[in-house]
Formats: structure tokens, sequence, C-alpha cells
């Protein structure tokens, strides 16, 4: 045997061995968790909906609204009324405004009962979701609103003006009601800061609900909002839409302004990673919202053109094909994807391919390489709120002794980054060409009418806290930003522990509307969001 195969052979041993090392720690570990969780006794019942008005899509509000079947005072209000039942026991909402939205639709109201009134038609050209409420994540600016991003120092700092896309929905008629919670800095994928708390499952409270968009995410499974905004750099509209069970776009780079978020992209890589997208619990109200936010980006997505799911080429993999220190998918998971592909093939007689894209078993790395930034501006930096640098290890002794205005998770982010691919090195313009050679990979495949079907994460919602020994499985969503393509998360029902599982769906470059096609297929299909106890 040649010496290249016996290092070859070498290097595959010690992944085995790293991997088993690292099934034995997240076995252990979830015993752990379990044990604490039981002696915190039963999870908490959210509940349950007993306002119908709850249960419409967005678009049907508006809808309603415009053709006078409903008011937007009574939605609002509806709303309202619901948060404040499930606020104490999920913790997903950071500050509301309650007051100033009644005000704005009874002006609404009051506007559709003037002769000043366009007709239904002409409201829904201009105004598509005149009167109906929506939230967003703490991170994304609200005229008069904190926005903290979950940093403590960042406790009394008010945005002075919408972001891009809350002046959008507020020209598109919709009313924002209140923002929700995040993880801190938006760096993690369980929503927990210091300052607000913990949010949890609306499925379970003993669960956690993603990051960062995770109060968002929990907020509309809870029917606490029509829809909602969020933001995604590494899944963070994707992985909390997947743990709640609702619907959630994360758009083709470039398409929407990420202008009035915090914080901002710090390099070009980062800003082609980042990206903002509507959450719901219905597929339908989708593609509306994301031509509102993409605004005169809209045209390039051709949102309006109808697919023929017939026509299109289908692709999947069932995993990442084995990357390092990531949990393996669960069988339930694997066993809805095969659903789906059944499912397509049998109602539109499609060829659904399986494929096996060696590069994404460096998703991971491929994601960090594009994160990385210069100047010295890393997540110490970040956390001091861009105002110098923290000193790590004294946060880690103040931690310790609970004094720590930063959570665990962050202090390890900042020193995990340390050792790191450092910015301009060798192996980082190696990762950066590897991921163009992935996208052209990609684009080849996919084409204007390809759709890959990927998991959105490997396991159901965690237990809280157990995220720190699984703290690579966000690589699933991660991948798709580096590449910069469109991807759909969709629900795909509970499974046996009551925990929503689903798939993405991604799509090529700019071909947008056809994984929300195929998202309001499978939704169809599968039933989609899964609602709380419904009492009539």
């Amino acid at each position: 045997m040649s010496t290249k195969h016996k290092n070859q052979n070498k290097m595959k041993t010690q992944r085995q061995v790293l991997n088993a090392i690292h099934r034995l720690i997240e076995f252990i570990a979830r015993l752990i968790y379990m044990f604490i969780a039981f002696l915190k006794g039963p999870a908490e019942s959210q509940p349950p909906i007993k306002d119908l008005i709850l249960l419409h899509s967005a678009t049907t509000l508006a809808f309603k609204i415009r053709n006078r079947q409903l008011m937007s005072e009574e939605i609002v209000q509806s709303y309202i009324d619901r948060i404040r039942e499930i606020q104490p026991v999920l913790n997903c909402m950071v500050e509301d405004r309650f007051e100033d939205a009644l005000k704005e639709a009874k002006m609404c109201d009051e506007f559709l009962k003037s002769q000043n009134a366009p007709s239904p038609q002409i409201l829904a050209e201009k105004k598509p979701f005149f009167g109906v409420p929506f939230t967003t994540k703490d991170c994304i600016g609200v005229a008069n609103m904190k926005q903290t991003a979950g940093l403590t120092v960042r406790k009394n700092i008010v945005s002075k003006y919408d972001a891009e896309v809350i002046r959008l929905m507020r020209d598109a008629g919709a009313i924002p009601l209140a923002t929700t919670n995040v993880s801190e800095l938006a760096m993690w994928w369980e929503t927990s800061n210091c300052l607000y708390g913990t949010t949890k499952n609306p499925y379970n409270t003993r669960h956690i609900v993603g990051g960062s968009s995770g109060g968002e995410g929990c907020i509309q499974a809870a029917a606490g909002s029509p829809l909602g905004i969020g933001s995604d750099i590494g899944g963070s509209i994707r992985i909390p839409s997947y743990f709640n069970g609702i619907f959630g776009h994360k758009p083709s780079t470039g398409i929407v302004s990420n202008d009035g978020q915090y914080p901002s992209a710090q390099s070009e890589d980062q800003k082609r990673l980042l990206a903002i997208g509507p959450m719901c619990r219905y597929a339908q109200d989708l593609s509306p919202i994301l031509k509102i936010l993409a605004d005169k980006n809209a045209d390039i997505l051709h949102l309006n053109e109808k697919v023929d799911i017939s026509k299109l080429k289908f692709y999947y993999m069932e995993d990442d094909g084995g990357q390092l220190l990531t949990s393996p998918v669960e069988l339930e998971i694997k066993e809805a994807m095969r659903k789906v592909i059944r499912y397509l093939e049998k109602a539109y007689k499609v060829k659904v391919t399986k494929l096996n894209i060696r590069k994404l078993k460096k998703s991971t790395a491929l994601w960090m390489a594009n994160m990385s930034c210069k100047d010295e501006k890393d997540f110490t930096y970040e956390l001091s709120n861009r105002n110098g640098h923290i000193n790590l290890w004294w946060e880690f002794l103040k931690w310790t002794m609970f004094m720590s205005n930063h959570t665990l998770i962050a202090l390890l982010t900042a020193t995990f980054e340390r050792f790191a691919v450092k910015h301009g090195s060798d192996q980082h313009t190696k990762l950066i060409q590897e991921s163009r050679e992935l996208y052209r990979e990609f684009q080849d495949i996919l084409g204007e009418d390809g759709v890959f079907l990927f998991p959105t994460h490997p396991t159901a919602a965690p237990l809280h806290h157990e995220p720190l020994v699984k703290a690579f499985n966000f690589s699933y969503t991660a991948i798709i930003n580096v590449l910069g393509l469109p991807a759909t998360a969709c629900p795909l029902g509970l499974n046996k522990q009551g925990l929503p599982i689903g798939i993405q769906i991604v799509g090529g470059l700019h071909q947008d509307r056809l994984t929300i096609a195929v998202a309001e297929e499978l939704e169809r299909g599968f039933g989609g969001w899964v609602p709380p106890v419904i009492v009539a």
C-alpha cells in the first residue's frame, strides 16, 4: 500500500474515532439534560387557541379587512390578547407597541369607512397587507423601539428609524406589533441571552426554539402573530422555523436589503451570507411577503410566474455525507424525506435523483471561512458593542461568579474563533475558492428548473442547553448561506415526541419562486403547520 493510501486510511480512522467520541459525549449529555429537565418538573402547557381569527393566514386577514369582513382593530386586539396569554409561558416577546398598533388599526378601519377609500382591488395592489399586524426579531430596527440584539450593553439603545424591510412592510399597510427574542448578538442557534432570558418551544417547553430568530419562530407557531420578519446568516430563519413547525424563507443573496439590522455584516463575504426574509404559518404568505421585502428586486425573482411542479428537476441528499462532529440525521427525518420523494414521484411523475456532493462534508469550515473578519473585528469586538474588545478571560471568571453580562456560549464562541482560520491566510483563501467551486457545482445541477431537498437540521429541537454538545449541527443550513441560494424551511408534521420536523427546499440563484411553490405543494400534501389544541 502506498504512503498516500496509508495516510488516507489513518485520517479516516481518526475521523471515525472522533465521531465515536462525539456520539458518546452527545449521549451522556442527553441523559444529563433529561435528568435536569425531570428535576424541573413537567413541561408547561401553553393556552389553547380560542379565537378563530388567529387561524387565518396573513393574506386571508388582509382580504377580509379590505372587504370589510373583519376590522383591523379586532384582529390586532386578538393578537395582543394571544401574546399576553403565551408570553408568561414561552417568553417569545421582548417589547410591544400594543397601544400604537391599536391606534394605527383604528385609523385603517376609519379610512375604509371614508369616501376616499379605494376599491378592494386597488387596495390589494397598493397595500396588500393593509391593517395586518406583524412582528419582527429584535435585531431588525423598528423606529422608537429598543434594538438590543440580546446584548446587555445595548439594553437602552432605541432605533431612530425603521429598517428598510420594516419601512416596506409599513408601506404595504402592515402594522408592527412587537419585537421578539434572539440569541446574544444573533450568533447561536438557541435563543437565550442575559437581557431577556430563554425562549421556550411551544410544543414542549423543555426544548429550544432555535436561533437567532427563535422568538419569532415561537410566536408564529403559538399563533401570536400572523406573519414575521427574520434574518439568516447561518440558518437563523430556517432553524427556528423548523424547530417550531412553521414556514421560513431565506431569499437569494442580495435580493432583500439588510439596512437597519444589528449587528450588520462586517465584510463582503458576510454580506453575501446575510439575508432577511419571511416567517409564517402558511406557505401561501411567503411569496406576497417576499415580494414586498424584495421591493425593486422582486422583478428578478419572477414571483408572479406560475410554477409547474411536474416540469421541475428534483434532487436530494438525506445527510451531508458524514461531516465531522455533526449529529447523524434522525431516522424520522430521513423517513419524512422519503415520504416527500414518494409523494412527488407519485403525484407528478417526476424522477427524484439522489446526489453525493462531497464538499458538503466541509460545510462548517466553508461557512467559518466566509464569516471570518479582518482588522481584528472579531466576536470580542462585537460583544463590546463595537467599542473596543471585551477581556475574554476576565468575562469567563465573572461568569463563574454569576457576574458576567454575557452567555457562556457567547464567550465560548469568541474563544473558538481565536483558533479558527484567519482571514487572508492560505487556508482561508483555499476555503473561499472551494466555496465558489461548490456554488458553481450547485448552479450547474440546479440551473433554472432544479430543486434540492436537504435536511434543515439533523435532529428535532434539542433540550435547553443541549446545543453546547451539538455545536456544529447548524452546518446543514449554514452551507446554503455560503452558496447564496434561496431556501425554504418546510414543516412535515411532528415526530413521535410531538416535536416538529421537516426539510429545506433549495433552488438555484434567484429561483425563489420554485422553492416556495414546492413548499406550498408539500403543505397541501402533508398538512403544514400543526396548531396547538383548539377550543371551539
